[in-house]
């Protein structure tokens, strides 16, 4: 009987923790995505800054 309380209490642990970890890493799969898109974002404005000025620097 002692055993099998062990056992439960592991595997109730087990699952908390794995329900912590997933609600975790979907966490930082969304602050990815969102870092991701601003990179992006500040790639091309960057770019089209440069663009402007190496067409206006050949005027």
């Amino acid at each position: 009987m002692r055993a099998l309380l062990w056992v439960v209490g592991v595997v109730a642990g087990v699952l908390i923790l794995l329900g912590l970890l997933l609600e975790a890493v979907r966490w930082l799969v969304i602050i990815g995505v969102i870092a991701l898109v601003a990179v992006v974002v500040f790639a091309i404005v960057k770019t089209r800054r440069v663009v402007t000025r190496h067409s206006a620097s050949r005027r």
